[in-house]
């Protein structure tokens, strides 16, 4: 299959690794800012192939995991109301509010629909006048197009029953983030590929500038990311910090244009909180005021959200990459996928979802 099957040819891997090898002479942390990337790492073995002084850690690439139990529990409320059809996308039905998750509202009778795109939710409304149907818009700049799309096709139609609960939120102040904690030990990121698609990387340029650290933008097959490393690892070793792009054959620097200009129609930047790292400044999107009337939030009069994380999970120091998924104590144990106290351990992007399904 092409751009599979080339991207995973042992013979090229093998020589990719004996590159790696050979550029290497001294120990380096990398992070990848990508679920897909972390489950691609585990699934194919990739951080044991790679030399044992390169460790790779795990950044909040998961969009449902560094959604905060705040905005979960918005959800639970919304959902349970009469009259109210919720939708959503698969991986957060199962996610623990403070209390309980989407799948225990739909349980006790409320209307909890998976959808595969926020047009479905949108088509839902259409057929179901007398109902008032919310989409959930969860994830980073990858879904934020597909939502505002529907957004611009809701007021289009005049619908006066289709309204959002947005919580998307933004990479690049998440990587400012972790590059300026107090616990930051990594030395160069694997930017996310399909992130990069939308939004180009031009706003990367300046985070490796000035904390003087590589970001190569990378893909999502084996030799996808052992080139991101190879990338990585040579700038590190020659003493260079600049923003390369590997994922050539579906990123550009200026990003999808047409996807930009709608998403600047629809979304503004603000201050959103994240599983982890709290409250990042410009880190989120929300409706412009031209789109305001779709806020779920304020046509269904929601207060502040709560704060109120499991105690016993460590999902927040998984997503920041200060513990590995098989450090936490509750790990393959208390918390599994049929029973998971954390977001990290139900996403298909999730860290701790992937150690459990691959160790």
């Amino acid at each position: 299959m092409k751009y599979v099957d080339e991207f995973r040819d042992p013979g090229r891997i093998r020589g990719q690794l004996k590159a790696i090898s050979r550029f290497t002479d001294r120990p380096y942390t990398l992070m990848e800012v990508c679920g897909g990337q972390t489950h691609a790492i585990l699934r194919h073995g990739l951080d044991r192939l790679l030399p044992g002084n390169i460790e790779l850690i795990h950044g909040p690439g998961c969009p449902v995991c560094v959604t905060p139990v705040g905005y979960i529990d918005k959800a639970l409320e919304l959902a349970a109301l009469p009259g109210v059809v919720f939708c959503s996308f698969g991986d957060m039905l199962r996610v623990p509010g403070s209390r309980h998750d989407l799948l225990a509202v739909k349980a006790r009778g409320g209307d909890v629909r998976t959808v595969y795109s926020p047009l479905d939710a949108v088509r839902l409304a259409v057929g179901l006048p007398d109902r008032q149907v919310i989409f959930f818009a969860v994830g980073f700049e990858t879904t934020a197009p597909a939502v505002a799309l529907a957004a611009v096709q809701a007021l289009q139609l005049k619908l006066d029953n289709f309204s959002l609960l947005v919580s998307h939120v933004r990479v690049p102040p998440a990587i400012e983030a972790l590059l300026g904690a107090p616990f930051n030990r990594v030395q160069g990121f694997l930017a996310a590929g399909h992130v990069c698609t939308i939004m180009g990387f031009e706003e990367y340029e300046a985070l490796a500038q000035r904390y003087r650290v590589p970001i190569v933008v990378t893909g999502f097959e084996p030799l996808d990311i052992l080139d991101g490393v190879y990338h990585c690892v040579r700038q590190l070793q020659e003493g260079r910090h600049t923003v390369e792009n590997q994922y050539r054959r579906s990123v550009r620097r200026e990003g999808n244009p047409h996807a930009l200009s709608l998403l600047q129609t629809v979304f503004m930047t603000v201050d959103r909180d994240w599983r982890g790292l709290g409250l990042l400044p410009d880190s989120g999107l929300a409706l412009t005021p031209a789109y305001q009337s779709l806020d779920a939030e304020r046509r269904f009069n929601l207060g502040p959200p709560l704060q109120s994380d499991c105690g016993e999970c460590r999902s927040g120091q998984v997503l920041t990459g200060q513990i590995k998924p098989t450090e936490c104590p509750a790990f393959a144990t208390r918390c599994t996928p049929e029973h998971p106290l954390g977001a990290t351990m139900v996403s298909s992007e999730g860290a701790c979802a992937a150690y459990f399904h691959y160790r």
